[in-house]
């Protein structure tokens, strides 16, 4: 029986099975079924040569009369020459480009073979006068006996184009996937004949054999939506699985006490809260009061306010006698957080010392920069519980790093951490579970949120608070270099006005740097290096922004001098901050007004959307500048077009989705193994997503285990494997 769990070896032969595992990563019979054609090519009707044009795809039936072969003269290589003749008696050239020997065409077609023949019509002249030609055509060869309905019913269908690599061709693949299909009335069917009523999907085996081998067009899309089905059903019902096994493990209830810190904080804050910040606060609050693990994914855009809904969750917690920490990607914005919490804080941060309120709490700072005597007393507020917030870097998860009673972790910016680092700090609860809040100011599209982040519970902060300026975005273009003269201008006229201004490059220096921009483009031949920093500051100093107060920020200085700067610059010392991408998110300077960025076609679209969050941040107008050398017509160009055109960064991720694709919903490509999606596509199938969750979560409340599914909790177990199932166990 055909499994698709089955190894390849066993169906096809090691020396095939070999070279589909080394060159596509195809290892089993679902790998290669799964291994769908990325096109198909319509032969179209069999074509009557007395009329053809150049260019024109023509299929034919016609016998091989000849063929021939020679050594290239002026090049290595083998010309294949097949003289064929069709029933009128038109004789066409095909011509093949290969080793002597080797090829399918050498192999197949010999004088007196039948075949149908498909390809792009070319013209050339020889003594004979001008003759016709299709370079490397498809082809099949009609079995002796074969009928004219066989011909036209081979012309009619569409012929698949698999993705292939030179070692293993297209249609040396459609061969072996053959092999399968013929096999496959013995392949069990994951869902049941009830729930492939339910969903309204035909049979497995049938989609595959429609998607592989379709008779005409209309077989392909009963295959797709089957296909994709499975995918987002498979992985929605390994999210769906998790979430319950969430709700299952224990955590401390902490409700909100009507008297604690958060009361006296709101009571406290200067500004109103927005209905956003309410909404997604009481939802938070809720969350924390049960007696499971909260998961939640708080999503905003830049400069939504996501920070002050961070801190009431970790006030609610230090009020219900726990303790909160904030993992931050880098010290940077570690030291930005800790500096904003004190300073919002006020005497409520200051708990035993002059000038703290009588209920009040302390803020630790954790960062692995630190001296040896600030970070053992670092360590010792946290251990003793003296410390009601502590915010680091990775140096939280140390294993030394212990915690009087952890019951909260913001992870701000996740997806700069990897699954072991994020596990690690949740570990260091004993006897339960913490409450997890994950933030990020990447918007994220409504189907990412529920397949990448389905086992997190989402809110969402789409309103920004009251104050905020609008951005204008403008694209200076390479070909006009008075634009870029005007760049430098218009800083020195918001320095005179006495704002600041950011300059952000792609790299440091000459030597590559984990700070450096991983650049769209970058190794585009012919393309000069991108800006450096280091480049271009002498340039600046001397000449461009001659008689300005500089700093330069980047991610090879020690964190002293990185954090000396930035106080610098938030303090108004500086003018000009020049900086890598270190200062991407969470830096918050309201006097800061313009946003330079060089080789902006370089980034892409999110990093661009957060580092023109940076300015615009107080009552005063915010301006970014995307400084660009890419062609006017390039989709770069057309990107930062894009990012010009609108501020919506839920508008722009979908954008950004569309160019990257999705990766590994499952998380697993951070281990470097295959992505779970073939044919599903995040931006495109939303509803198919939506029927997917809804479909996945009441199968799991009715059989959580899928003991009345076992071909559906097998192709489960297949599709997870033990990389994505411990994935998932960490996440």
């Amino acid at each position: 029986m055909l499994e698709l769990g089955g190894d390849l070896r066993k169906v096809l032969g090691p020396k095939t099975a070999k070279v589909l595992d080394e060159r596509l990563d195809v290892r089993t019979v679902g790998d290669l079924l799964r291994h769908y054609p990325r096109r198909y090519v319509r032969h179209g009707e069999l074509t009557d040569l007395a009329s053809v044009a150049e260019g024109e795809h023509v299929t034919l039936m016609a016998e091989v009369e000849k063929k021939t072969g020679r050594e290239l003269a002026k090049r290595p290589g083998y010309l294949l020459e097949v003289v064929v003749k069709d029933a009128n008696g038109q004789r066409v050239s095909l011509t093949f480009f290969g080793r002597p020997g080797a090829s399918r065409p050498n192999r197949e077609l010999h004088p007196g073979t039948l075949a149908m023949v498909a390809g792009k019509v070319s013209f050339y002249r020889s003594a004979a006068g001008l003759k016709i030609q299709l370079t490397h055509p498809d082809f099949e060869v009609i079995p002796t006996g074969s009928t004219t309905e066989t011909a036209e019913e081979f012309a009619r269908r569409p012929l698949p184009i698999y993705p292939a690599t030179k070692e293993l061709q297209s249609w040396q693949i459609k061969k072996a996937v053959g092999t399968l299909l013929d096999m496959l009335p013995g392949l069990p069917d994951p869902l049941t004949p009830e729930l492939r009523a339910r969903y309204r999907v035909i049979p497995l085996a049938e989609a595959l054999e429609k998607i592989h081998r379709p008779d005409d067009t209309e077989d392909l899309a009963p295959a797709r939506r089957r296909l994709k089905w499975d995918e987002a059903f498979l992985v929605q019902l390994a999210l769906a699985q998790r979430r319950r096994a969430a709700e299952a493990l224990p955590a401390t209830p902490r409700p909100r006490r009507p008297e604690g810190l958060l009361t006296a904080f709101d009571a406290a804050l200067p500004f109103t809260l927005t209905e956003g910040q309410l909404q997604v606060g009481h939802e938070i609050s809720q969350a924390l009061s049960l007696s499971h693990p909260m998961h939640r994914l708080l999503q905003g855009d830049v400069g939504a306010g996501k920070t002050i809904v961070a801190l009431r969750a970790m006030l609610q917690v230090v009020d219900g006698g726990g303790q909160a920490a904030l993992l931050a990607p880098t010290e940077v914005l570690a030291q930005q957080h800790y500096r904003s919490i004190v300073g919002m804080l006020g005497e409520l941060g200051r708990a035993g010392q002059l000038g703290g309120a009588d209920r009040a709490t302390r803020v630790a700072l954790l960062t692995g920069s630190q001296g040896v005597k600030v970070k053992k007393a670092a360590l010792l507020e946290a251990a003793s519980g003296g410390a009601g917030i502590v915010v680091g870097t990775h140096a939280l998860i140390q294993e030394h790093v212990q915690f009087a009673e952890l019951g909260l972790i913001v992870v701000d910016e996740q997806h700069r951490f990897g699954v072991e680092q994020r596990d690690a700090l949740r570990e260091k609860v004993a006897g339960g579970r913490p409450h997890v809040l994950v933030m990020t100011a990447t918007p994220i599209p409504r189907t990412v949120a529920m397949t990448v982040f389905g086992d997190l519970e989402t809110s969402v902060l789409g309103q920004l608070p009251a104050g905020r300026s609008p951005i204008a975005t403008h694209v200076v273009p390479g070909e006009k270099p008075a634009y870029l003269a005007r760049t430098w201008e218009r800083i020195r006229e918001e320095v005179g006005q006495g704002r600041q201004a950011y300059i952000v490059c792609p790299r440091i220096g000459e030597a590559s740097s984990d700070d450096d921009a991983a650049a769209p483009g970058e190794a585009e031949e012919g393309r000069r290096p991108p800006v450096a920093v280091l480049e271009l500051q002498p340039m600046l100093e001397e000449e461009l922004l001659r008689g300005l107060r500089i700093g330069v920020l980047h991610g090879r200085m020690h964190p002293d001098d990185k954090d000396s700067v930035m106080r610098r610059f938030a303090a108004g010392e500086l003018d000009v901050l020049l900086a890598t991408t270190v200062i991407e998110v969470g830096v918050d300077v309201p006097n800061a007004t313009v946003m330079t960025i060089m080789d902006a076609d370089r980034f892409g679209v999110s990093q661009l959307h957060q580092l023109r969050g940076r300015v615009g941040r107080g009552r005063l107008q915010g301006l970014c500048l995307l400084v660009s050398d890419a062609p006017p017509d390039s989709p770069a160009r057309e990107r930062l077009a894009a990012v010009a055109s609108t501020t919506d960064g839920f508008e722009l991720s979908r954008l950004d989705l569309e160019q990257r694709r999705e990766g590994d919903v499952l998380g697993a490509a951070q281990s470097g193994a295959r992505s779970s999606l073939r044919l599903l596509t995040l931006l495109h199938d939303e509803k198919t997503i939506l029927r997917a969750r809804e479909a996945a979560t009441a199968l799991i409340a009715e059989d959580p285990e899928l003991e009345r599914h076992p071909a559906l909790a097998a192709e489960l177990a297949e599709m997870l494997g033990e990389e994505r199932a411990e994935y998932l166990e960490k996440t």
